[in-house]
């Protein structure tokens, strides 16, 4: 079994208020990545045509 296949269910398995903490605790998580993605791609200039066709 690999570990994607053992951590789902193990979720599946989760009491109602373990998967709400869990939900609760992934999600934060997934904004903190998508966060640093975003500053990431910044800092590398990704983003200026889109702020130049803004500013246009």
């Amino acid at each position: 079994m690999s570990d994607i296949e053992e951590i789902k269910l193990l979720v599946q398995n989760l009491s109602t208020e373990e998967f709400a903490t869990f939900r609760d605790w992934f999600l934060e998580l997934d904004n903190e990545s998508w966060d640093k993605q975003i500053a990431t791609d910044f800092r590398a200039g990704k983003f200026e045509r889109l702020i130049r066709r803004a500013k246009d």
